[in-house]
């Protein structure tokens, strides 16, 4: 797992009405420190489109949870200072594997949605957007400088 990485797993609650999941609370680790969230969002993202790549200077963390469809997600670590530099990691996650995953700004990252859904992510970013000045760095998903190819079938 490449350093600064983490996944936590939601617990669902779950009765004959549904479900409830808890996404963030203020009393849980993952989201203690410096990972506070200043903010959040989400976006949704047709089946099979990839949202890819970029990476933040400032010193934001995003946390990922994708409440319904589901979504891979890659990180790849070009850190000079990393132990893990050159490391690339990929995870599903959503519906079937409900979980949050840290993702240091730093590291270049982005997501496919997968399957045949609409992919609900929603993000706990520690910065604050800022319109005039965003904080962000971009790659085409395509690139050879990332040793992932987004559109390689399943099983391959």
């Amino acid at each position: 797992m490449i350093h600064d990485v983490a996944i936590k797993d939601l617990q669902i609650n779950a009765d004959e009405r549904g479900y409830l999941t808890e996404i963030w609370r203020s009393d849980w680790e993952f989201y203690a420190g410096e990972d506070k969230p200043e903010m959040s969002y989400f976006s949704e993202t047709y089946p099979g489109i990839i949202r890819a790549w970029h990476r933040h200077h400032r010193g934001q963390i995003d946390h990922f949870v994708v409440p319904r469809g589901k979504a891979k997600v890659g990180i790849y670590d070009d850190r000079e200072d990393s132990p893990t530099q050159g490391e690339l990691d990929t995870y599903i996650i959503g519906e079937g594997n409900m979980n949050a995953i840290r993702i240091p700004g730093d590291c270049w990252h982005g997501f496919k949605a997968v399957g045949d859904e609409r992919v609900l992510l929603l993000n706990f970013p520690t910065n604050l957007y800022d319109y005039e000045d965003p904080d962000e760095e971009r790659l085409p998903y395509n690139t050879d400088k990332i040793p992932l190819d987004w559109e390689e079938p399943p099983h391959e």
